[in-house]
């Protein structure tokens, strides 16, 4: 294991997981298809002392499950196994996804299956769902702990007022809490520190952060002088990358700040950006998302930077604390903000009550 990481607690679990947790959202045909590689991959994060691994039953539509089931085999004891549910498989159907007790035990059968494993350490609700009842999921997530099939559950991407009332209504109806939140977090993005991470660290709930790399823009691979490289993760979303939109032009301006930062330290702008989010005392684990056995070997040697207040001043001076230069979550926070009729009355509504 490298030598300067400690075992974190996972919240309140009893479980204690490394600083680092390898993210296997490439693995299969989304982003790695050559399952024996990935295979080789994960062996390669156990070697270097990582013993959490996330995954997640969408990712390239079950594929990443099963490549984690077939490296753990021989090894599941020694392994933090997180995984999620919540998205459409690509299956019609109105009931084929979402929050519900019907989609929920259905999916979490299905990963055991895909994984090859009779339990999950970790099982989180990948995204809110907003039509659900708080209670109708906290009650068979609390069902499937007791009944063996997950050990502790957590949810992902979740706003902080919905964490308060997932709380809330755990104690008020006698249900298990989630113990653990997975946001985006990132020196781009520091939304979470205005809010979310204070209301984590008031319910003791480990955090486990996503996106330190920002899709890409950290890797130094993107740059306002730098032709754009092809393939990856441009390929994958190229409107995230347009110099004409706005906020695109001005995530390339501050990662042009934290380069130069970077270079002033000595060190890579990736290393930077991995290093970064640990400082923060409400972090338990910062997920990384290897596609090659080359990114997570430099990923590795990036984890030992040490940040002092005079770095992290700096930082603050290119980003400010609880500053999001662009929205992380933009595709799924806040639905409401996207229809008029939660907005505004209608003009009959108005017409009357004038």
């Amino acid at each position: 294991m490298n030598g300067s990481w400690q075992y974190r607690a996972l919240g309140s679990t009893g479980m204690k997981v490394s600083p680092y947790a390898l993210g296997a959202m490439m693995f299969g045909a989304v982003g790695n298809p050559d399952h024996d590689e990935c295979v080789r991959i994960v062996h390669a994060a156990l070697d270097h002392g990582i013993n959490f691994v996330d995954t997640a039953d969408m990712y390239s539509t079950g594929q990443s499950e099963i490549i984690v089931g077939k490296a753990l085999q021989g090894r599941r004891d020694d392994v933090i196994l997180a995984t999620k549910g919540h998205f459409a498989l690509g299956e019609e159907g109105p009931n084929r996804s979402g929050n519900s007790r019907r989609y929920l035990t259905r999916a979490v059968e299905a990963s055991l299956d895909r994984i090859g494993t009779d339990y999950i350490d970790l099982y989180q609700v990948h995204r809110p769902d907003w039509i659900t009842d708080i209670e109708e999921t906290l009650g068979v997530l609390t069902d499937l702990v007791r009944a063996g099939k997950i050990r502790a559950f957590g949810v992902s991407s979740y706003p902080a007022h919905e964490i308060v009332e997932l709380h809330r209504v755990a104690e008020l109806r006698g249900l298990m809490r989630p113990r653990t939140e997975q946001p985006p977090y990132n020196l781009l993005a520091r939304g979470i520190e205005r809010d979310l991470l204070a209301v984590t660290n008031r319910w003791g709930m480990g955090v486990l952060t996503w996106s330190p790399l920002a899709f890409g823009f950290l890797t130094g691979k993107h740059r306002k002088t730098v032709p754009p490289p092809t393939g990856g993760r441009i390929a994958l979303r190229p409107q995230l990358f347009d110099q004409e939109d706005p906020v695109t032009a001005r995530k390339f301006d501050v990662v042009e700040d934290l380069a130069q930062l970077a270079d002033d330290l000595g060190c890579s702008l990736p290393e930077l950006a991995l290093a970064f989010p640990l400082v923060h005392p409400a972090v338990t684990s910062v997920i990384i998302g290897p596609r090659t056995l080359q990114q997570l070997e430099s990923s590795v040697a990036g984890a030992t930077l040490e940040l002092d207040d005079a770095v992290l001043d700096r930082i603050d001076e290119i980003v400010p604390p609880g500053t999001n230069i662009y929205e992380p979550n933009a595709s799924f926070d806040a639905p409401w903000l996207a229809e008029p009729e939660t907005l505004r009355r209608s003009i009959t509504e108005r017409t009357a009550a004038s």
